[in-house]
């Protein structure tokens, strides 16, 4: 639940077209550099994305989303809907689109995938144990949901998706894993403690540690490059109707993902620090390489709430600075280990309505 997004909202949690360029001026406000959600438009004028250089899509078609790269820099992991599939599997392929392999076990609903460092082996979230049928949909007539499956587990196996052990086994979700870049620690989001909150673990699946116990839902969680910060999202209700809604949500296994801060912490969970203010929908951060800076996507900039685009901040929260002006969704966001690549999930270039595909851009500073 990292997440799945829909058209133009949030989208969760193939034939390839590697190679295609991507027209990437469009017209928008101007944003200021000031972090006020308020005063992120101004004069329509042509805007370039300006970090972007040589933006190539990776995907064709469906719904594909949460790419995120091997050690090397030479494939990505991902989770895909297609294949006739009614939910997510895992994929990977390599970093020019090519080569696409299943690496789930094809049963159940899967998201948030990884690969450790040295590369042997992968990480993902899946409910295959409980049932090879995708889960339920969550009841959307009362507003967009995402579902927290209870079923979720976590699990590894060799890149090829052989061999799959499960990592965790507590009762209720455990999903959105992250690893080091060192391989040693594991970073997730779990309900076994009753509330969505930010663990670690050993890359064996022990020494499990809780690093977040304030009501409500964190997670979304990557570490920094040295190790040494976890960067996150958040939400924490704080008057009695938001806590009430909250825990009457998560009772039905369910969250209202409609405002969610982006957040840092040491990564033994101590000097935890609010970094984003906007009161939108900021979701899917990742440090910068120089880790001193966080990418992350929100809908901050518009009044409707559909349209996602993505933004820098330095990690005190001033100098935003926006990366993309996509019209409809561009989110999950992760350099490349040299930093010098930036792949994306996006609705830009869709032929058919919900069609979310991976980018892969050179980064421009």
């Amino acid at each position: 639940m990292r997440t799945s997004l829909s058209v133009s909202i949030f989208f969760l949690t193939c034939v390839l077209l590697t190679g295609t360029p991507v027209f990437s001026q469009v017209t928008r406000s101007l944003p200021p550099e000031e972090n006020v959600a308020r005063n992120l438009s101004s004069a329509a004028e042509v805007i370039t994305e300006r970090h972007l250089r040589n933006v190539r899509q990776l995907t064709s078609g469906g719904e594909n989303a949460e790419a995120y790269f091997n050690g090397d820099g030479s494939r990505l992991i991902f989770q895909s809907k297609r294949e006739g599939r009614g939910c997510d599997q895992i994929y990977t392929m390599r970093a020019d689109g090519s080569d696409v392999r299943m690496v789930s076990t094809g049963g159940g609903a899967t998201t948030c995938s990884y690969i450790f460092p040295n590369g042997r082996r992968i990480l993902y979230a899946s409910t295959h144990l409980n049932s090879a049928e995708c889960p339920p949909r969550p009841d959307f007539s009362r507003g967009y949901v995402w579902p927290i499956h209870a079923t979720f587990d976590i699990f590894t196996a060799r890149p090829d998706g052989t061999d799959p052990k499960r990592m965790t086994d507590a009762p209720g979700y455990d999903a959105e894993a992250t690893v080091s870049t060192d391989g040693r620690k594991v970073v997730f989001t779990s309900m076994r403690g009753g509330d969505l909150d930010i663990y670690t673990m050993d890359a064996s699946g022990k020494n499990v540690r809780r690093l977040t116990t304030e009501l409500g839902y964190d997670g979304g969680a990557f570490f920094s490059r040295d190790g040494k910060q976890i960067v996150y999202r958040a939400f924490h209700p704080k008057t009695p109707e938001e806590i009430a809604r909250y825990k009457q949500k998560l009772a039905e296994n369910v969250i209202e993902p409609n405002v969610f801060e982006v957040w840092v912490m040491n990564a033994n969970g101590t000097n935890k620090r609010q970094v984003t203010k906007l009161g939108a929908a900021s979701f899917a951060p990742y440090f910068l390489p120089d880790g001193k800076r966080i990418i992350f996507a929100s809908n901050v900039n518009d009044p409707k709430k559909r349209n996602f685009d993505l933004y820098i901040i330095n990690a005190d929260g001033t100098g935003l600075d926006r990366v993309t002006y996509n019209e409809t969704f561009d989110g999950f966001p992760m350099f490349s280990p040299d930093g010098k690549r930036l792949v994306f999930a996006s609705n830009r270039n869709a032929k058919e309505r919900g069609d979310t595909n991976v980018f892969i851009a050179d980064w421009v500073e």
